[in-house]
Formats: C-alpha cells, structure tokens, sequence
C-alpha cells in the first residue's frame, strides 16, 4: 500500500508538469498573444484571461482522465465529489 502512494504522488507530480508543460507550450505557441490581439487595448486583461481558461480547459481535461486512469491501475480507491452529484441523478 506504501509503494502505491508512491507511485501515486509520482504520478500526480508527473501529471502537473504536463500542465505546466502546457501552458508554456501554448504561451510559445503565441495562442495568447493571438487572443490579446482579438480584444481593444481597453480589455487585453480580460482577453488574456478567456485565452487562458480557453488554452487549459483541454489541458484540464486530460489531467482528470490521466488522474482516473492512473488511480484505476494503482487500485486507489477514493470518492470524487463529481462522482456523487452524478451519481444522484441516477438515482432519480
């Protein structure tokens, strides 16, 4: 069980330096600079922050799966509060 945890933190650690990964990918990329160009010099703080939550929702998305895939292999048992919202429409 101890090397399990292990392995799990190493993971998780691997799994967050993929989204810092990218982050930066898509900063050299220059998918932020092209949002900051589609707004007026008025409101380039908020084009930044839609780019931002539009480049890392993707990213996000395959942490969650590759968190799932990870935690099924390891047999880490845990309950995800996702899991009982749906799980309550189910049941109804």
């Amino acid at each position: 069980m101890k090397h399990q945890k292990l392995l799990h933190h190493i993971a998780t650690g691997a799994g967050f330096a993929f989204l810092i990964g990218w982050f930066y990918v898509g900063k050299l990329l220059g998918f932020l600079d092209w949002c900051i160009t589609l707004a007026p010099a008025k409101y380039e703080g908020a084009a930044l922050m839609v780019g931002i939550c539009a480049l890392m929702a993707p990213g996000f998305f395959i942490w969650n799966a590759y968190t799932r895939l990870i935690e099924r292999k390891l047999d880490i048992k845990g309950q995800y509060y996702e899991d009982a919202y749906y799980n309550s429409d189910e049941k109804k």
